[in-house]
């Protein structure tokens, strides 16, 4: 049974180690993350109640993990790439504000977080994002950290972290309608 959990863990470990790398942006980081998270678990086998997915128990220790790391090395700065800086809102929205083009309707969210293929288009859009928005959406959209926490850990300003998000919305936005939602339309609702 423990020969089973190890390979379990073993088999999941480039996934843990794929998400700690966006995240992280730096390898020995993120490699040391995954094995502190794979230390954890067996560590402790019995904590794993078997009430969710093997995953999504380990993926909730690899939070814990990951922001144990930005704290270590929280003294290093935030580099900022031109990337960070470019601004889509007049690509995205008119002068008034509204949508120049309304985005489609991306049917129950629910229902595509269960897909397994969006999550690697979603994995992919998160890879093509600017190094410093990508870990600006993950610390405050996926590890629930607050707004004051992350720009603690990456040395940034309140305005600087909104407007970082903002970009990162809107780029995940734009990547998410071209890779999945265009190529998978929602199917109508049927009425009842």
């Amino acid at each position: 049974m423990a020969n089973d959990f190890a390979k379990q863990l073993e088999t999941l470990q480039p996934q843990l180690l794929r998400f700690a790398r966006t995240q992280l942006r730096n390898e020995a980081w993120a490699e040391d993350a995954v094995s502190e998270t794979v230390v954890a678990a067996l560590e402790k086998p019995q904590s794993f109640a078997g009430q969710s997915q093997l995953k999504t128990w380990l993926v909730g220790i690899l939070k814990h993990k990951v922001i144990d790391q930005l704290r270590r090395h929280k003294r290093e700065a935030t580099v900022l790439t031109s990337d960070d800086s470019e601004d889509l809102d007049d690509l995205l929205f008119a002068p008034d504000g509204h949508w120049r083009e309304m985005p489609a309707d991306w049917g129950n969210p629910d229902d595509v977080l269960r897909q397994r293929q969006f999550v690697d288009v979603m994995q992919t859009c998160l890879d093509k994002l600017p190094p410093t928005q990508a870990r600006v959406f993950l610390a405050r959209e996926w590890l629930e950290l607050s707004s004051d926490e992350v720009c603690k850990e990456l040395t940034i300003t309140t305005t600087n972290l909104w407007v970082l998000l903002h970009r990162a919305r809107l780029r995940l936005r734009e990547c998410l309608q071209a890779g999945w939602f265009d190529a998978h339309p929602a199917a109508p609702a049927t009425a009842r």
